[in-house]
């Protein structure tokens, strides 16, 4: 199994100095709100992907009044022991290393320690707009595939850079095709490279989704993904040559794989619009939880599994069926809760003891 063994925080958030010993399959993670419970789960998160789950901005992660911050974890993998730290020193910058060796390219690291968190927040996958979904299936793909994660960053670069002469040229008046050219070119090589291994991954990635839903739903309900993309219709070069005029006009990019989205309908209507609180969280929980199977197949082994906060809609049905779906992996599972009992009835349903971290 593959599980965090150690971690320790210094300054990061709200822990000055801080350290714990995870020694259960099952840990749970109790306290009143605001005494840092999800900021614990962040850390572990950070220690997966280089990066906070909530903040984009790696300083909003130091603790207030203090320079940098340092996170250190022991991972066990096939009996070895991994020491992973996590720096940020001053003027923002950050080192990664696994036993010692420095990363040269942050990118490296993501995979190598998958995870799968769950916060309240994520209904935002089911509630919001396409560019939730795609940052969900990103963050996803680029554990599974490196070449994914590379052409994705190359895919970023290339957008930016074109999103930036197509402004230029606009102030300047003076259009340069030449350059804007060589960006689509690009631009365009990496967006089907991108097209084509997302349409591959839904393939697999829906029908996963959909069985985990039912089963936790405990039956069969009319629910239904689609892989919605400009892309279907033609390819890369075509869309952007068709797009141009509007792109010069907008300045920007107005079409591309950066506009993909993952439609959810429910009785051939809009998801978010008709279904319930329940059906929601349990989309939620399928979205995530075929994300888990995807990983754990392709890894080999299961990720980590932090669940912050994630049972308060859930009917006794619903979470009775999630709570068995994760007692059939061989998982390392982090929750945090407000309440005890409420954990210990977890642990009983999962058949597990578990540790009780708790925090004040």
């Amino acid at each position: 199994m593959f599980q965090l063994k150690h971690i320790s925080l210094t300054q990061f958030k709200n822990y000055t100095n801080y350290s714990v010993d995870c020694n259960a399959s099952a840990i749970g993670i109790c306290g009143p709100n605001g005494v840092g419970k999800t900021n614990l789960l962040d850390a572990i998160y950070y220690l997966c992907f280089a990066r906070s789950y909530f903040n984009k901005t790696d300083n909003w992660n130091v603790q207030q009044g203090s320079v940098g911050f340092r996170i250190e974890g022991h991972f066990e993998q096939k009996d070895h022991i991994y020491t992973t730290t996590c720096i940020l020193r001053e003027h923002s910058k950050k080192e990664i290393e696994v036993d010692g060796e420095v990363y040269t390219k942050l990118s490296a690291h993501i995979g190598r320690f998958p995870c799968i968190m769950v916060v309240p927040d994520d209904i935002a996958l089911v509630n919001d707009g396409g560019e939730e979904r795609r940052k969900f299936i990103d963050t996803l793909f680029s554990q599974l595939d490196v070449e994914y994660l590379q052409q994705l960053i190359t895919y970023n670069k290339y957008l930016q850079q074109r999103n930036s002469l197509l402004k230029a040229m606009a102030e300047q008046k003076q259009p340069d095709r030449t350059l804007l050219d060589i960006y689509s070119t690009q631009l365009a090589i990496a967006g089907q490279v991108l097209y084509e291994k997302r349409a591959q991954f839904l393939a697999t990635f829906i029908p996963q989704v959909l069985a985990i839903y039912n089963n936790i739903t405990g039956f069969d309900e009319q629910l239904e993904l689609q892989y919605e993309s400009e892309l279907h219709a033609c390819n890369m070069v075509q869309l952007l040559e068709k797009q141009l005029p509007k792109d010069l006009l907008l300045q920007r990019t107005t079409a591309g794989i950066h506009k993909d989205d993952v439609l959810l309908l429910l009785n051939n209507q809009s998801f978010k619009n008709v279904a319930s609180q329940g059906q929601k969280k349990t989309a939620l929980f399928a979205l995530k939880l075929a994300a888990f199977e995807m990983l754990k197949t392709t890894k080999g082994f299961s990720p980590l599994l932090l669940l912050d906060d994630v049972f308060e809609k859930l009917d006794e049905q619903r979470l009775t069926h999630l709570l068995q779906w994760v007692t059939a992996h061989d998982v390392q599972i982090f929750i945090t809760d407000t309440h005890a009992d409420r954990l210990q009835k977890i642990s009983t349903i999962l058949h597990k003891s578990m540790q009780m971290i708790m925090l004040s």
